[in-house]
């Protein structure tokens, strides 16, 4: 069986160790045909703790870590934009 990956934002990184990655699935409404968009959010390990709020990252599926962890961080595929200008 292959490893579920999502695509997704970074919206609260305030636990140790976890991260809220928020991920937004679009698809066409079955009869009207508008795009809609939901987003469903993803408790994931994060065991360094560098991912910030707004970081694009790629999570993968998991073993369970906890109650409502099932997901890992598996890269950061680019950072906030904050995070660079208080680098700098």
């Amino acid at each position: 069986m292959a490893l579920k990956e999502r695509l997704g934002t970074v919206v609260s990184d305030k636990m140790d160790k976890t991260v809220v990655v928020a991920v937004e699935n679009r698809f066409p409404h079955p009869i009207y045909q508008k795009i809609v968009s939901r987003t469903t959010r993803y408790k994931a390990h994060d065991a360094d703790n560098n991912c910030r709020i707004g970081d694009r990252v790629r999570i993968t599926e998991t073993r369970p870590l906890s109650r409502s962890k099932r997901w890992s961080v598996a890269e950061v595929l680019s950072h906030s934009p904050k995070l660079k200008e208080v680098s700098e």
